[in-house]
């Protein structure tokens, strides 16, 4: 029985997109990508293996109208240089979704799942990004919650989030694919995966009476709820997957490798800042 939860985990582990979760079949308010051109859909959330696709009809959802007028502009004028090109390296959200961020500052939102090889391979890259990043950026990472593996390392990210210790992350990421631990209970009991994620945060210096505080408490249940309903709302259906204020959409295939992703990230940041 421990051989079969052992390697059900592992094929929890090895897949970071959603099959036949129920992110796929939201409400028609969740964010959908504008189509490549009039008469093409583009595939949601940049699974290239997903056939689930969305119709761009702008009668259903209308288009932001700064969204519409980049689509339109010539590949020379729309970006730095004319490199990226939408329906290619990125995607317009339609409808532009609201977002966290103040005034003056333009939101990059990661998703992610510590359980995803995929995210691990991307963070180091995303955590040397965050460090050079503009002041006018707010970087926020959300976790996936598309089971109940899933929703348990969602909150063990929250709660680190919640102590201010993010550094952990990259750690947590470590944890699972280098050390085979994959800091949830065999059995999914949401006892024993406390206790699990309760000593992994000791061993890297946390208190205990501070984590079970912070893992129980009312910001990490807010922040799990919220969590719920920004996936809705994004439909988010692979990992990593980033968002550039509510309004794009792109993932390391897109943007043709992970260097050339951060590359996209500033420079639509930079867009939105505007001059």
């Amino acid at each position: 029985m421990k051989k079969l939860l052992l390697l059900v985990t592992a094929v929890l582990l090895a897949s970071c997109s959603a099959k036949n979760s129920d992110s796929s079949s939201t409400t028609a308010t969740g964010a959908t990508v504008a189509a490549a051109t009039p008469t093409e859909a583009a595939p949601v959330a940049g699974d290239p293996n997903t056939a689930a696709q969305e119709s761009a009809d702008t009668d259903e959802a209308p288009a932001d109208a700064s969204l519409a007028r980049i689509v339109a502009m010539p590949d020379n004028v729309r970006l730095p240089t004319g490199k990226w090109k939408a329906g290619v390296h990125y995607v317009p959200v339609v409808p532009a979704q609201s977002t966290t961020a103040d005034p003056g500052q333009v939101e990059v939102l990661e998703f992610m799942w510590l359980g995803c090889a995929h995210c691990a391979d991307l963070e180091p890259s995303i955590v040397a990004w965050e460090k050079q990043k503009p002041s006018y950026v707010k970087f926020v990472q959300e976790h996936v919650m598309w089971g109940p593996v899933h929703q348990a390392h969602a909150r063990l990210l929250y709660t680190l989030q919640s102590m201010n210790r993010g550094d952990l992350v990259p750690k947590a990421f470590e944890e699972i694919h280098r050390r085979n631990n994959v800091l949830v209970s065999q059995k999914l009991n949401a006892a024993e995966t406390e206790k699990i994620h309760t000593a992994f945060a000791k061993d890297n210096g946390v208190n205990e009476a501070d984590f079970k505080r912070e893992y129980n408490g009312f910001t990490v249940t807010s922040r799990m709820k919220r969590a719920e309903e920004i996936n809705l709302r994004y439909r988010v259906e692979s990992v990593p997957v980033i968002f550039i204020n509510g309004k794009y959409r792109t993932d390391v295939s897109m943007a043709g490798g992970k260097q050339q992703l951060l590359q996209l990230i500033t420079d639509l940041t930079a867009v939105e800042q505007g001059p």
